[in-house]
């Protein structure tokens, strides 16, 4: 697993990819802090990163889109299948490295934040829950892209795949208030990133909405090792 995730994360740096992806989520963090600035109070700074969580969302595709992809293009798959490490650890390595790309980006994207310090008192409880909410969705999300990515061959419809499933997440919520039913609203509510993630934005850990985000990656890190070991077989 360490092998696989030293190898999936300097692939993501030798290529533009991961530099691209951590400047744009850095330059938006910065462009949204410097509005909380511009606007005089750091009661803003919830309404940054309830922003930032679209971008995130919208973002997180392009870095899974070649997790499982890359391998089978480049015919590599099958000599990292008969190596002699289980399929499990070939999945964590490649999600573990993907969502370290992402962890990079949210945690420099707390650098604007101690900068604001200097002249300001920022509340720290706020910025820390929306942090760590931001790595469990992330991580939830990742662990849906690396999956999505390993049903296909085709970097771009991966990517569209994965940011389908994100834009579906962020709005479900809206879908369940128009449902006439119910239990059925509460139930495509309760799957809602942006639901799970509100309480983190007000400063809260949510045990609840923690476990949800943590068994969504174990689920789908699961069914892309179930995927993988199909192939190895076949």
């Amino acid at each position: 697993m360490k092998a696989v995730f030293k190898r999936e994360l300097r692939s993501y740096f030798a290529s533009p990819i991961g530099y691209v992806c951590v400047a744009a989520l850095l330059a938006l963090y910065g462009f949204y802090y410097f509005q909380v600035m511009m606007m005089g109070s750091t009661s803003y700074i919830t309404s940054a990163y309830n922003a930032m969580f679209t971008f995130c969302m919208m973002i997180i595709p392009i870095i899974t889109m070649r997790s499982m992809t890359d391998d089978r293009k480049n015919k590599t798959d099958q000599a990292l299948l008969t190596a002699p490490v289980g399929t499990l650890s070939i999945v964590i390595g490649k999600f573990l490295s993907s969502f370290f790309v992402y962890f990079i980006a949210s945690t420099l994207g707390l650098l604007p934040a101690v900068a604001l310090s200097f002249f300001s008192t920022p509340p720290w409880g706020v910025v820390l829950g929306n942090y760590v909410g931001t790595l469990l969705y992330g991580g939830a999300m990742v662990a849906i892209g690396v999956f999505i990515s390993s049903l296909t061959v085709s970097q771009i419809i991966a990517a569209i795949g994965t940011f389908a499933v994100a834009v579906f997440l962020m709005f479900i919520d809206s879908l369940a208030s128009g449902l006439s039913s119910s239990w059925v609203s509460a139930v495509v509510g309760w799957i809602s990133f942006n639901t799970r993630y509100t309480p983190f934005t007000q400063g809260l850990f949510n045990v609840s909405s923690a476990i949800f985000f943590l068994s969504v990656m174990a689920v789908f890190v699961f069914l892309t090792a179930r995927k993988v070991e199909s192939r190895r077989w076949s």
